[in-house]
């Protein structure tokens, strides 16, 4: 023991061995708090993330705030050309609609006659859909309480949709234009034209595959083009004119080289909707 002692290293290593295991069990035991070394490096810790944090924060925001500036700046940039053109078209719109009540008063037009093309477009919400690839369909919350009839058209804010198949009191069915088909008995078939030119065609099917409307019956010196925009015509009395359909993809010659068929991509996009609108025409007077 005395030598133990006499050795003067050998007693400060045991001195700080059992100082370090006491300090060992200490931290390690149950506490309330911190002691005051692991509260200075917390805090010191802390301070230099602090300094370091905050400004690099700020710089991203910065940044950030630059980026979301130049994309407001182009977006406002695109908004002024968009009016700019619908200003245009507009005041063109009443020029040519002023011309055509000029000339309809000169011909003496019927009132039914002038308001043939006023059309009313009413909102309905879509209250289920059919997803039968082969009865294609879906409800809306319209019927013949608020005028509904068979046959209405119905279009989304992008193109035509379908046609009203079935008339409850509260509600309607809408068969869609993906359920054209030719072998189809029933089939409706759309009388179509380009809106900027002089075409005439039939939508007569849909596509499942390529999800592409086929245009048929378009004659050979026809100038249809990949492009153009192809709305309803009119003409047979049951599909008003000018309901948006798609736009032309492809021109080929028909099958016995007389014809043209155009494949359409729809303007529609025949899902997700959640309200459309129910055109509804006037009615003609009866005799």
């Amino acid at each position: 023991m005395f030598k133990l002692l006499g050795n003067k290293r050998l007693f400060i290593m045991l001195i700080g061995l059992v100082t370090f295991i006491a300090l060992m069990g200490f931290t390690l035991g149950p506490r309330m708090g911190l002691t005051w070394p692991e509260k200075f490096v917390r805090d010191t810790v802390g301070f230099v993330q602090g300094v370091f944090y905050k400004p690099a924060a700020y710089i991203a925001g910065f940044f950030e705030d630059v980026r979301d500036m130049k994309e407001v700046y182009a977006e406002n940039e695109r908004l002024k050309k968009t009016v700019a053109q619908y200003v245009r078209e507009s005041a063109e719109y009443h020029r040519i609609k002023n011309e055509n009540i000029d000339y309809m008063n000169m011909l003496r037009f019927t009132e039914a006659q002038k308001k043939r093309f006023d059309y009313d477009y009413r909102p309905a919400n879509v209250l289920s859909v059919n997803q039968d690839p082969n009865n294609h369909t879906l409800v809306i919350d319209l019927g013949a309480e608020e005028g509904v009839r068979m046959n209405m058209s119905v279009t989304s804010v992008e193109g035509m949709v379908g046609v009203i198949s079935h008339v409850g009191n509260f509600t309607s069915t809408v068969k869609l234009l993906t359920t054209l088909d030719p072998q189809d008995a029933k089939r409706q078939q759309i009388a179509a034209t380009a809106s900027n030119k002089d075409t005439f065609g039939i939508i007569e099917s849909y596509d499942k595959k390529t999800k592409m409307l086929k245009m048929t019956r378009i004659p050979q010196d026809d100038k249809i083009k990949e492009g153009d925009l192809i709305i309803s015509s009119g003409n047979g009395g049951v599909i008003p004119r000018g309901m948006i359909i798609g736009t032309v993809e492809k021109v080929e010659t028909g099958e016995f080289g007389l014809t043209k068929t155009a494949t359409i991509k729809p303007s529609a996009s025949f899902q997700d909707w959640k309200t459309l609108l129910v055109v509804f025409t006037p009615e003609e007077p009866k005799g």
